[in-house]
């Protein structure tokens, strides 16, 4: 048995009341948060599931580093609808020999993410299980509600930042060995997008005071190729993307060839940034106002989603990215 102690010695109120720490103390402490609601908007609900051994893992992500991962993809689901986040909760299903050093860092990694957005933590739940669970609830408000049925022939397709750079850190931390030649600040800056990526809460702000009425969009967290795909089946149109105006990375072409670089930014997934289909001179007005903002194709007449290279267009499929079952 380890000598740390684990969370079947505390019991279910001795762990409750460890965690409780991490909560607003006016809040807490009943059998529901109650919150106040801004008037004449909407309430935004959005849930994610985290898996130990399917989303994290000890040898790439620390508890600090989970407890921010799990945060983060809840409130990339709220910016990605355009609303302002109000609360979180979070409920834990643990095995009993779980440490409670492990729960504990685990809590301090999603109050550092909350604090960074101004976020409370107002409940949750408990209980045993043969693996680590960590499922979020989060709630936001919105006045007008950004949804992927909104695209229109004519769009523009804009992107919040480049892309592949938490499959590079997630491969870097997998099999750190075989780029032991690449730069240090490179190698750093892809591992920190897959540890700790940044909701895009920020872009929130330009687009209210840009008058941006209409858009459709989502956040990229399955992949870039498949919130393209996402948005243009919702919305009854067809995607084109221009393979030279693709959002890479710095870096990413030190670590492998052209072809893998171009599939890990299209189809590696959990960069968290948000993907636009809006007017042309709107994604232009926002590209100068927001660092990181690119162009990178346009919405046209048809059914999919297609990569133009060159000549040659080649058609994106959902089922070359990742898929739970």
């Amino acid at each position: 048995m380890s000598g740390m102690m684990q969370i079947w010695q505390l019991g279910e109120q001795g762990l409750l009341q460890r965690l409780q720490r991490f909560c607003p103390p006016d809040i807490i402490g009943d059998d529901a948060a109650v919150l106040s609601f801004p008037p004449q908007q909407s309430l935004v609900v959005t849930s994610d599931t985290l898996v130990d051994g399917v989303h994290f893992s000890p040898q790439t992500t620390a508890p600090e580093d989970a407890g921010w991962r799990a945060v983060a993809a809840n409130l990339s689901d709220l910016a990605a609808m355009g609303a302002e986040p109000l609360a979180i909760t979070v409920s834990l299903a643990l095995p009993r020999e779980t440490e409670v050093a492990w729960v504990e860092a685990l809590y301090g990694g999603m109050a550092a993410c909350l604090e960074r957005f101004a976020t409370p933590l107002v409940g949750g739940d408990v209980c045993r299980s043969q693996q680590a669970v960590i499922a979020i609830t989060a709630f936001g408000s919105v006045m007008r509600p950004i949804y992927r049925h909104q695209a229109q022939v004519g769009d523009a397709i804009a992107v919040t930042g480049p892309h592949g750079a938490a499959r590079a850190g997630l491969e870097l931390l997998l099999q750190d060995g075989q780029w032991r030649d690449l730069d240090p600040q490179i190698r750093q800056n892809f591992i920190c997008a897959h540890q700790r990526p940044l909701p895009r809460l920020d872009l929130l702000a330009p687009l209210k005071q840009l008058g941006v009425e209409r858009l459709a969009g989502m956040d990229s967290s399955d992949g870039l190729a498949d919130a393209v795909l996402q948005l243009a089946r919702a919305s009854g149109v067809k995607a084109q993307l221009w393979g030279d105006r693709l959002p890479m990375p710095a870096g990413l072409s030190q670590m492998v060839d052209s072809d893998q670089a171009r599939d890990w930014l299209l189809w590696g997934g959990e960069d968290f940034e948000l993907v636009l289909c809006l007017a042309p001179e709107a994604a232009e007005r926002l590209s100068q106002v927001v660092e990181g903002v690119s162009i990178i194709g346009e919405i046209v007449a048809g059914q999919g989603a297609v990569l133009q290279l060159g000549d040659r267009l080649e058609t994106l499929a959902m089922d070359s990215g990742f898929c739970h079952f």
